[in-house]
């Protein structure tokens, strides 16, 4: 699995069940409109999140 789609909408907190799928899964949570690496890491998981801590898109693997 690459991704998770359907955490869009949820509040960061929900979303960190991604650790139950992937127990290694390194979770940062960002706000959408900032500045991230663009370095590849195969256990970083980052929740996009609004103002609200709401998930706004698709948390990738990378």
């Amino acid at each position: 699995r690459t991704s998770w789609p359907e955490l869009v909408g949820v509040s960061a907190e929900e979303a960190r069940k991604i650790k139950e799928e992937m127990p290694e899964a390194e979770i940062q949570v960002v706000p959408q409109d900032s500045f991230v690496t663009a370095d590849y890491k195969f256990q970083r998981v980052r929740l996009y999140v609004d103002e609200s801590n709401k998930v706004v898109r698709a948390a990738p693997i990378g």
